[in-house]
C-alpha cells in the first residue's frame, strides 16, 4: 500500500501542473474589456470618416482627406489603368516606326551617295573617251566608225548628264542623312516620353499627338521616294527647311493669378528673370536679322551656280554630239568639227566635275538644313516667351543652357544679347552673329 501511493507521488511530480479552469464569469469580464478596448482604437466617428473618404474617391472628389494623419492612397480606376496602356502602346508603336524610318533613310542614303560617286564617273568617262575618239576620228582610216562611237558616247552623256542633274543625288544623300538624325532624335524624344508618362490621360493624349504631328512634318520634309514626291532641287524661292509641324497657339488658362515675370510678385519665377527674358528675346532677334539671313542668302548663290552648271554640262555635251555629225565632211565645217567635238566634251566633263565633284546640290540642303535649324531656335523661344504663366513654361535655367548649347555657346556669353532686345537698338548695330556651331 506504501509502495503504491510512493508510485502516484513519484508521477504527480513528474507531471505538469495543470493550471485552473476560469470561470465562465471570468471569460465574460475578459471578452467585453477587449470589445471595449477597441472601441477606444476606432471609434464611430473614424468609421463615418472612413466612408465618407471612400465614397469622396469613388465621385472623383478633388479633397483629399487624412486619416488618423494619413492620406488615403488613390489606386487608379480600371479605365485610367486601360488608358494609359493605350496610351503606352501608341508611343512604343510611334518609337518603333522612327526607328524602322531612320534605318531606311540610312540605306536609301549610302545608295544615292554611291549614285553621286558612280555616276559622275561614268559620265566623265563617256565624255572623255567620246572626246578623244572625235580627235582621232579624222586620221583614222576607220572613220565612220570612230564618228559614230563618239556621237553615241557623247549623246548618252549629255542625257545621263541631264538626269543626273535633274535628280542631284549628292542632294538626295544630303536629305536622307539629315532625315536619319532628326529620325533617331524623335525615336529618343518618344522613348524619354514612354519613360516619364504621367498618369494624366490629357497629358498623355496630347503627347501621342505631338509625337504624331512630328511624324508626318519629317514624312514631309524628307520623302523616301523619287517619283513622285521628290522635292523641287531647283526651288523658285528658297526658304529654310522646316521638318517641325507648325505649333498652334495654345489656349491659355483663365486664371488671374498667373505669374509672370515683367511685373511679376517674385524676381525668380520657375528659373526666369526678366534680364534672362532679355536675353531670348535679343537672341531672336539676332538670329532672325543674321544667322538666318546668312545662310539663306548662301543657298540662293549656291542654287544660282548650281542652276547654271546642270544647264551647262548637258547643253555642252550636245554640242559636242552634233559636232561629231560633221567629221569627216568636206569644207569648213568638216576641218573645224573635230575640234569642236573634243573642246566641248572635255567642257561638259569639267563642269560635271564642278557641279557633282563639289556637290553644290548638297551644300544648298545644307545650308538650307542650317537656316532651318536657326529657324527652330526661334520658334522654341518664341513658343516658350508666349506661355504667359511661368510655372507652366520650361525651367529658365535649364532652357537657358539648351539655347546655348545649340548655338555653341556658353550660358555667360548669352549676356550680351540682353540689350539687343531693346527696340532703340538697329538691326544693322548687330555686328555678331549669335551661333557659333556653324
Amino acid at each position: 500500500m506504501e509502495s503504491l501511493l510512493q508510485s502516484q507521488g513519484v508521477a504527480a511530480a513528474l507531471l505538469p501542473a495543470s493550471r485552473p479552469r476560469p470561470r465562465r464569469g471570468n471569460r465574460l469580464r475578459r471578452r467585453t474589456r477587449a470589445q471595449a478596448n477597441i472601441r477606444h482604437l476606432v471609434s464611430v466617428d473614424d468609421l463615418r470618416q472612413v466612408a465618407r473618404d471612400a465614397a469622396t474617391v469613388g465621385c472623383g472628389g478633388a479633397d483629399d482627406h487624412a486619416l488618423n494623419g494619413r492620406a488615403p492612397v488613390e489606386t487608379p480606376t480600371p479605365e485610367v489603368s486601360r488608358g494609359a496602356g493605350t496610351v503606352a502602346q501608341r508611343l512604343r508603336a510611334i518609337a518603333e516606326a522612327c526607328a524602322d524610318r531612320a534605318d531606311m533613310h540610312d540605306i536609301i542614303g549610302r545608295q544615292r551617295d554611291n549614285w553621286n560617286h558612280l555616276l559622275l564617273h561614268a559620265t566623265n568617262s563617256l565624255a572623255l573617251t567620246a572626246s578623244l575618239a572625235s580627235a582621232l576620228a579624222p586620221a583614222s582610216p576607220t572613220l565612220p566608225a570612230l564618228r559614230a562611237s563618239a556621237g553615241v558616247l557623247l549623246a548618252t552623256a549629255a542625257v545621263t548628264m541631264a538626269a543626273v542633274n535633274r535628280m542631284q543625288p549628292s542632294q538626295l544623300a544630303e536629305e536622307q542623312r539629315n532625315a536619319t538624325r532628326l529620325w533617331r532624335q524623335l525615336e529618343r524624344d518618344v522613348r524619354a516620353a514612354l519613360d516619364h508618362r504621367t498618369a494624366t490621360t490629357a497629358e498623355a493624349d496630347d503627347d501621342v499627338q505631338e509625337a504624331m504631328d512630328r511624324v508626318l512634318a519629317l514624312d514631309a520634309a524628307y520623302p523616301l521616294p523619287l517619283f513622285p514626291g521628290m522635292l523641287d532641287k531647283f526651288p523658285s524661292a528658297v526658304e529654310p527647311t522646316r521638318w517641325w509641324p507648325r505649333r498652334q497657339p495654345r489656349k491659355r488658362p483663365a486664371q488671374s493669378a498667373a505669374k509672370t515675370v515683367n511685373g511679376a510678385t517674385a524676381s525668380n519665377c520657375n528659373g526666369w528673370t526678366r534680364e534672362l527674358e532679355d536675353e531670348m528675346r535679343g537672341i531672336v532677334r539676332v538670329l532672325r536679322a543674321k544667322d538666318e539671313q546668312e545662310y539663306v542668302s548662301n543657298a540662293k548663290l549656291a542654287l544660282r551656280l548650281n542652276r547654271g552648271l546642270a544647264v551647262a554640262g548637258p547643253a555642252l555635251a550636245g554640242t559636242a554630239a552634233l559636232a561629231t555629225a560633221f567629221i569627216g565632211s568636206s569644207g569648213e565645217a568638216g576641218s573645224l568639227a573635230p575640234g569642236a567635238a573634243v573642246l566641248c566634251g572635255a567642257l561638259a566633263a569639267a563642269v560635271n566635275t564642278l557641279e557633282h565633284g563639289w556637290q553644290l546640290g548638297m551644300l544648298f540642303d545644307l545650308f538650307r538644313n542650317v537656316a532651318g535649324f536657326y529657324r527652330k531656335i526661334q520658334e522654341d523661344i518664341e513658343a516658350c516667351l508666349d506661355e504667359v504663366d511661368v510655372e507652366r513654361r520650361e525651367n529658365g535655367e535649364v532652357f537657358q543652357t539648351k539655347v546655348a548649347l545649340l548655338l555653341g555657346r556658353s550660358t555667360s556669353d548669352l549676356s550680351h544679347f540682353r540689350e539687343m532686345a531693346s527696340p532703340s537698338f538697329k538691326d544693322e548695330d548687330i555686328k555678331d552673329f549669335a551661333g557659333k556651331l556653324f
